[in-house]
């Protein structure tokens, strides 16, 4: 289990939010949620990321910032370490972009929260999806979309090279010699690729997993070729369970491919829960929030919007869904416009979209379905998608995960100390 959440503002005018407006940017709210997924024994948080304020939408930053959509946001990083002093177990991935962030950079700045954390500290890597996020790293447009995921390749190469070149017993720590670390097990990386170069070595020694954990989420053919190679976790969205099973089944050939053991790659699938005492309660409450809606159409074309870079406000609500192509989030828009079949946008749009399975009910209905779905899908488990609210964790951590851990379907604690063994440990 694994909760997927931003370093943003948190669902705001919810009425159990409290000071929403302002407690978003509390550190406390995180490190508390850490404390009760912990708890209920996670296996890590995954804080998303991004780099621009989404203006596509009707060509401006208006819907975005008057309904808190996409952003503001601040950078994840920053909360590693302070959610790591005050936790011992769940771990800890934050986001970074592959097109932007230099190899030597990242690895450095990973190994350093990876020593912080104690080796729990993973990344997800995306290779950013908008020419607005190109335009602020000094890009007139992005990478073309394949050419993205040749450079996230060589990029992982890259910092590979320099999380290796300490060899692990270099750091010797003779306080009767004096060395403080064997020279001749440290090496230059020297690495030369078509897009990235670094010289190395890291100025660190190696941190506590030596290559920390990598998370990847990729929809398209070229995004699942690439987390089937290099991820020890994948995140996806689900749609329904032949197709979540296909998904996991792609990503393990694609491992075997790859010359990698499938099982240590795992595929966390986006869930969202709407939980209440009685099965009719939640149904109701469920029903409510699907209901066909011009405030559904409204967000739904705005995240239409936001992935794939074009505008969908010029386009005719009562005409057939258009074939649309992009050089941005490929997989997702694709996702968002999946059984659009003889629809019109209007009838596609008009019901809530979130890319999660949906689970409905009472906490022991809610663990039935959770446990029909993975056993149909084969594995591997799910990723919370929710607002970071109290209530919410509340409800997750201390109502459903102890009904789960009671069926035996999630751990009920932590056999190691670093994030890589305990999710190989199932």
């Amino acid at each position: 289990m694994g909760w997927f959440l931003s370093y943003a503002v948190q669902n705001w005018r919810d009425q159990w939010n409290g000071n929403g407006s302002t407690s978003w940017v509390d550190v406390e709210l995180y490190i508390d949620t850490a404390k009760a997924l912990e708890r209920a024994g996670f296996d890590y948080m995954m804080f998303e990321d991004g780099s621009f304020v989404p203006d596509a939408f009707r060509g401006s930053t208006e819907y975005s910032l008057s309904n808190a959509f996409i952003s503001p946001k601040h950078d994840p990083l920053t909360l590693i370490a302070p959610i790591a002093m005050e936790t011992e177990r769940i771990g800890l991935i934050a986001t970074m972009t592959t097109s932007f962030y230099p190899p030597f950079l990242a690895a450095r700045l990973a190994s350093t929260l990876d020593t912080l954390s104690n080796g729990r500290f993973g990344i997800n890597l995306v290779t950013a999806h908008n020419d607005r996020t190109a335009q602020n790293f000094g890009l007139d447009r992005h990478f073309e979309h394949d050419k993205r995921y040749e450079m996230a390749t060589e990029w992982v190469q890259a910092v590979t090279a320099l999380w290796e070149s300490w060899d692990p017993d270099a750091l010797t720590l003779d306080e009767h010699t004096g060395e403080f670390a064997r020279a001749s097990g440290v090496h230059y990386a020297n690495f030369e690729g078509d897009f990235y170069s670094t010289r190395g070595p890291l100025n660190l020694p190696p941190s506590p997993q030596h290559k920390p954990v990598i998370c990847q989420a990729g929809g398209s053919p070229a995004g699942v070729a690439f987390g089937s190679a290099v991820a020890d976790t994948v995140i996806a969205q689900a749609g329904d369970v032949a197709q979540m099973k296909s998904y996991r089944e792609k990503v393990r050939a694609g491992a075997v491919a790859a010359g990698r053991d499938p099982d240590s790659v795992k595929v966390l699938f986006l869930a969202s829960f709407t939980i209440a005492d009685t099965d009719e309660a939640a149904q109701a409450k469920e029903e409510k929030a699907m209901a066909a809606s011009d405030a559904n159409i409204e967000a739904n074309l705005a995240m239409l919007s936001f992935s794939s870079g074009l505008d969908f406000s010029t386009y005719d609500l009562d005409a057939p869904v258009p074939k649309v192509e992009t050089n941005a989030a490929r997989g997702t828009t694709d996702h968002h416009l999946r059984g659009s079949e003889g629809k019109t946008l209007r009838e596609l749009l008009s019901k809530r979209s979130t890319g999660a399975v949906t689970f409905t009910g009472s906490i022991p209905t809610v663990a039935d379905q959770m446990e029909a779905v993975i056993d149909e899908v084969g594995g591997d488990g799910f990723l919370v998608q929710a607002p970071v609210i109290p209530r919410t964790v509340q409800m997750i951590a201390d109502g459903l995960a102890p009904e789960l851990r009671r069926r035996g379907l999630i751990r009920d604690g932590y056999e190691y100390s670093s994030l890589r063994e305990n999710l190989l440990s199932y």
